[in-house]
């Protein structure tokens, strides 16, 4: 099950797509973080999700916020993914231990062996404030994210 609203997220550390140790509590008193767990790079909902992400960052550095998308590729992937779609904001690997962060956060799917579609809203204080779960094939909105950060 996914961590609901009000329970504290959990911590972690993973590595960007420029193998950059990154983790959740380093932005904790200083940003809001949305955290999105996507399936695969270069698949057609996630690349088109991510890109629609990058056409819209204002809309979370001007609200004070960290956008963090995680999947279970590797950081090599990971790199020639955001290099081929031009996406600036971190990319993190949950790849070894495979989907371990996924896992704490109730978004692995254990059969297909990687996350599902989860969206967790992080206060600067490190709680969950927000929170959507989508199947592999569904789209998440973006205006959605919007209005949680806008009800901080």
């Amino acid at each position: 099950m996914a961590i609901q609203v009000g329970e504290k997220a959990p911590d972690f550390e993973l590595k960007d797509n420029h193998g950059r140790s990154v983790r959740l509590s380093d932005f904790r008193g200083s940003k809001n973080v949305v955290l999105l767990f996507y399936p695969f790079a270069f698949t057609g909902v996630c690349t088109g999700e991510l890109c629609e992400l990058r056409d819209n960052l204002p809309q979370f550095s001007d609200r004070d916020t960290q956008l963090l998308a995680v999947s279970n590729d590797s950081i090599h992937t990971l790199r020639v993914f955001a290099e081929q779609e031009g996406l600036e904001y971190p990319l993190l690997s949950d790849f070894w231990p495979h989907g371990n962060v996924s896992r704490a956060y109730g978004v692995f799917d254990e059969d297909k062996g990687c996350a599902v579609r989860g969206t967790f809203v992080i206060d600067k204080e490190g709680v969950v404030r927000w929170t959507v779960v989508n199947g592999l094939p569904d789209a998440r909105d973006l205006n959605d994210y919007v209005k949680a950060l806008d009800s901080l």
